[in-house]
C-alpha cells in the first residue's frame, strides 16, 4: 500500500510569503514548493531570464541575420513529439515574421528513427537548404552533421536534452550543454528555440532591421511555448511558469492560433478556461498521436495552419488518430500486465518488457502505465529495424533513467546501439538478440541505484484541507494557477464518509461523500468496485462546469479504508 506523506511547509518561507499578503492556504501551498517570496509568483514577460546568458546564442542571433539578410533557405528539422512540432512551428512562424525564407522537414519515427540522421540530411538535401535548423533534436547527431558538412550543407543545433560524451561539429544553442551559464536548465525545445528568436530579433533591431517595418510581435508564439513545455513535462520552475502562463493568458482570451483553437475544440474543452491539464492531456496527446502512429507533418501543419477551416479538419484527423493510439494502448497495456502476472514486479527493481506484434509509436505511453501502477523503472519495447529492438522508459523519483542506460552501454559495451533522453524518460535501441542482456543488466544497475524504500510509492500530499475551504470559489483560483512538473497541483488527504455511489460512463464511479457537515460530489475515474462506508482519500479540488452549471468536486487520485490510514 502506498505511504502517503505531507509535504514539509518551511516555516520561514511561510512566514515570509503571509507576510507579504499572501492567502495563509496559497502561501502554505506556495512554501511547500520551494517559494521562498512573492516575487517568484511573477508571471510577467519583463520577469523572465534574458537570453544573453545562454551559451552561443549571440553567435546564433547572428548567423541567422546574415541568412535572412542573404536570402539563405532554413530547413527546420523537427523532432515527433508535442514539443518537437510546437519548437517547429515557433521557429518556421517566428523566423518567417522576421523575413526568412523558411521550411520544414520531420522525420518519419519509423522509417528514419529520431534526430538529425544521415538519412534525415539525405532527404533534406533535396530541398537545396543552405542551412539545417534543429529543434528538440541534433545535440547527439554527430554522424547526422558530419553528413550534412559533407554536402556542404551549415547546421545549427537548438535542443535541450543532455548531451553525450562527444558533440557535433556544429553552432549549438542548449541549456545543459558544458559552460552554459543560463540558470534554467529546465527549458523545453520549444522554449530553447523561443528564446532563440528574442536573440535574433534584439540582434536585428541592433542592425536597424526595423526602421521602416513593424518589428514582429513574438509574444503571438506563447501559445506554442506554452503547449509544447508542458506537453514535454520538463520541470515548471519560475521561468517556465513565465512562458506557460502567458500562453495560457492568450488562449484563456482568444489570442491563440487557428491550429491551438481547433485542438481545444476537438478535445472538448473550452480555451477561455485553458489550464495546465488541457494542454498536458487533452491537447499535448492529440498533438502527440501524429508522430505516434503516422506522420508528425500532421500535426505541424495543424499548429501552422492560417485559417480555423483549415485547422479544424486537421485537428480532426489528429483526434482520429488519437482515439486509435488509446486503442492500441489499451491493448498492449491488457498483454503487459498479463506477461506480468507470470513474475512478481514486488520482488525486481525494473521492468523491461517485448512483444513482436507491439507498436513503436506506443511503447513509452504503457512504460508511463507500468511504471505508474508498480512503482518500478519501466521500459517497453518493440521491433525496429534489421532485428533491432527499440524501447521507451519511464523512471521513478531517485533513478536517473538516461544516466543508467548509460552505465548499462559501458557495462555491455554493443548492447546498446544508441540511447537518449532525461532522468524521468529515455528512448533506446538494442542490437538483434540482446534483450536477455538488457534485462539482466539493467536490473544490476537499478540494484546499484536504487534502495529498498525507494521502490516503495510515495504519495505527496498538501495534508488536510480546512473543510472551510471546500467551495468553489477556492477551486476556481487553484484552477487559475500554473500547475505542473516540480510544481504539483495541489493534492488534500482527508477522511470522507461515502454516502452514495454509482457508476457513470460504465467506469467511472461518482461519489457523494460527507466530510465535517459539508456534502460534495466527487469522481473516481476508471474505478467501477464500491468503496467502503469510510475512506481517507488523496484528491483534488476542481471547478467543475456542466450545462452552465458551476459547482465544486473532487478528483479522487487515491483512497484506502479508513481504518487502514497509513500515519502521516
Amino acid at each position: 500500500m502506498p505511504k502517503i506523506i505531507a509535504r514539509p511547509v518551511p516555516a520561514d518561507c511561510l512566514d515570509q510569503l503571509t507576510a507579504q499578503g499572501l492567502n495563509p492556504l496559497l502561501a502554505k501551498l506556495y512554501a511547500a514548493r520551494g517559494i521562498r517570496e512573492s516575487a517568484e509568483l511573477d508571471y510577467g514577460l519583463a520577469a523572465l531570464l534574458p537570453f544573453d546568458r545562454m551559451k552561443n546564442i549571440d553567435a546564433m542571433a547572428r548567423r541567422l541575420a546574415d541568412a535572412i539578410a542573404a536570402r539563405s533557405k532554413i530547413l527546420v528539422v523537427a523532432d515527433y513529439d508535442a514539443d518537437g512540432a510546437t519548437a517547429c512551428a515557433t521557429a518556421v512562424r517566428g523566423l518567417g515574421a522576421l523575413g526568412a525564407r523558411v521550411e520544414f522537414i520531420v522525420p518519419n519515427r519509423f522509417e528514419y528513427g529520431y534526430g538529425l540522421t544521415p538519412e534525415i540530411v539525405a532527404m533534406a538535401a533535396a530541398r537545396r537548404p543552405d542551412i539545417l535548423l534543429t529543434v528538440d533534436n541534433g545535440i547527439a547527431s554527430v554522424a547526422g552533421v558530419e553528413a550534412a558538412r559533407a554536402l556542404d550543407i551549415e547546421v545549427l543545433i537548438t535542443d535541450h536534452h543532455l548531451p553525450g560524451d562527444q558533440l557535433p561539429a556544429a553552432l549549438i544553442v542548449n541549456p545543459n550543454q558544458d559552460g552554459c551559464e543560463f540558470p534554467s536548465k529546465n527549458l523545453a525545445g520549444v522554449g530553447v528555440m523561443f528564446y532563440v528568436l528574442l536573440a535574433l530579433r534584439a540582434e536585428m533591431r541592433r542592425r536597424g532591421a526595423f526602421a521602416h517595418a513593424t518589428e514582429p510581435n513574438l509574444g503571438e508564439l506563447l501559445d506554442y511555448v506554452a503547449l509544447g513545455t508542458v506537453a514535454d513535462v520538463v520541470r515548471l520552475d519560475q521561468n517556465n511558469r513565465i512562458l506557460v502562463e502567458n500562453g495560457l493568458r492568450r488562449m484563456r482570451a482568444g489570442r491563440m492560433s487557428p491550429g491551438v483553437a481547433a485542438l481545444f475544440q476537438v478535445a472538448g474543452r473550452m480555451a477561455r478556461k485553458a489550464n495546465t491539464f488541457d494542454l498536458g492531456f487533452t491537447l499535448g496527446p492529440r498533438l502527440n498521436a501524429a508522430g505516434r502512429l503516422d506522420d508528425m507533418s500532421l500535426g505541424i501543419a495543424c499548429l501552422l495552419a492560417p485559417t480555423m477551416d483549415g485547422a479544424l479538419r486537421l485537428a480532426q484527423e489528429l483526434d482520429q488518430l488519437n482515439r486509435e493510439r488509446r486503442s492500441i494502448e489499451s491493448g498492449m497495456q491488457e498483454e503487459a500486465l498479463s506477461a506480468l502476472s507470470a513474475v512478481d514486479p514486488a520482488e525486481r527493481y525494473t521492468l523491461s518488457l517485448f512483444r513482436a506484434d507491439w507498436h513503436q509509436g506506443v511503447v513509452g505511453i504503457v512504460a508511463s502505465r507500468l511504471k505508474d501502477r508498480y512503482h518500478r523503472p519501466a521500459i517497453v519495447f518493440a521491433p525496429g529495424d534489421n532485428g533491432e529492438i527499440k524501447g521507451s522508459g519511464r523512471s521513478i523519483p531517485g533513478f536517473h533513467l538516461r544516466d543508467a542506460l548509460d552505465l548499462v552501454s559501458k557495462r555491455e559495451p554493443g548492447l546498446v546501439l544508441k540511447f537518449g533522453g532525461h532522468a524521468m524518460a529515455a528512448g533506446l535501441t538494442l542490437r538483434a538478440g540482446g534483450l536477455d542482456a538488457f534485462q539482466s543488466v539493467f536490473e544490476e544497475v537499478a540494484h546499484t541505484l536504487l534502495s529498498k524504500s525507494q521502490l516503495t510509492r510515495t504519495i505527496e500530499t498538501d495534508g488536510a484541507l480546512p473543510a472551510a475551504a471546500l467551495q468553489l470559489e477556492f477551486a476556481e483560483t487553484l484552477a487559475s494557477q500554473v500547475w505542473g512538473q516540480g510544481f504539483p497541483v495541489p493534492t488534500f488527504n482527508d477522511p470522507f464518509a461515502v454516502l452514495s455511489q454509482r457508476i457513470v460512463g460504465d467506469k467511472h464511479l461518482k461519489l457523494r461523500l460527507a466530510r465535517d457537515g459539508h456534502e460534495l460530489d466527487a469522481m473516481l475515474f476508471n474505478h467501477v468496485d464500491w468503496l467502503p462506508e469510510r475512506i481517507v482519500a488523496v484528491y483534488q479540488v476542481i471547478a467543475n462546469e456542466w450545462q452552465g452549471r458551476k459547482e465544486m468536486q473532487l478528483y479522487i487520485e487515491h483512497w484506502q479504508s479508513a481504518e487502514a490510514r497509513e500515519p502521516a
